[in-house]
């Protein structure tokens, strides 16, 4: 795997380019990439490294300078990645998640992009969407790529509030708003399922190379599941369909 680029960050992290743009090959190449450097890290192969945080098309490496040398440090990362098959395939969980195809911008993209609300949903729904990042708000998911003929940018005056659990397009991806907050993406749904609490293990639902595919269920659906998940008589969890 080639490495575009190696940039410092101060004196205590390097940023590693593996990508030039947004899309599948990136999300591809930085999942394989970091799953090698995982297991270097693990394995004490990376001295002074202490984290690893990878966004859309980069990584980067979070180490400790009185541990580690930042020369040491990129060229065993590239020597690394000049090993590793860019299209190894990396596991990921399935989630199954519910969604109320009710979003308040339904009507609007489907006069923009010329199909029924139903088929809108439709198309939406059958999609497997790959998570490529997680950011913004904790536990948000960038997810991609959506169906052709699904392209619009972001709206172009964002809402002041947002719902949790927001299901939304534009620029290609889907995000699911983990909070309450301001947000210019347009709104297809609702998803019941929280996908951040401080209280987990792992407080964030989702992770980068996880997929994720949406199934539709009605309003009075939505309100029964987020329900049974406030009063904890259902948890998260139960909507990873595969685990390995």
């Amino acid at each position: 795997m080639d490495l575009l680029a190696a940039r410092p960050l101060a004196d205590r992290a390097i940023t590693f380019d593996l990508a030039p743009r947004i899309g599948a090959e990136a999300a591809a190449r930085v999942g394989a990439a970091h799953a090698r450097l995982a297991e270097l890290l693990e394995a004490g192969a990376l001295p002074g490294a202490r984290e690893l945080s990878r966004a859309f098309c980069s990584i980067t490496l979070h180490y400790d300078p009185l541990e580690g040398r930042q020369a040491d440090l990129v060229a065993r990362v590239r020597a690394a990645l000049e090993k590793t098959d860019p299209a190894a395939p990396v596991a990921g969980r399935l989630w199954r998640l519910p969604c109320c195809y009710e979003g308040e911008d339904l009507d609007d993209l489907s006069e923009r992009l010329g199909m029924k609300r139903e088929k809108l949903a439709e198309r939406h729904s059958a999609t497997e969407h790959r998570v490529y990042a997680i950011g913004f708000l904790p536990g948000l998911p960038f997810m991609g790529e959506l169906p052709e003929g699904f392209s619009v940018p972001r709206r172009e005056t964002p809402r002041t509030r947002v719902p949790q659990g927001a299901v939304a397009i534009a620029n290609g991806l889907t995000v699911i708003y983990p909070f309450e907050s301001p947000g210019g993406w347009h709104i297809v749904g609702r998803c019941p399922v929280p996908l951040f609490d401080a209280a987990r293990a792992a407080p964030a639902l989702l992770e980068a190379g996880d997929r994720v595919r949406f199934d539709p269920v009605d309003h009075d659906r939505f309100e029964e599941i987020a329900a049974d998940l406030a009063a904890g008589r259902i948890e998260a969890a139960r909507y990873a369909e595969d685990t390995s």
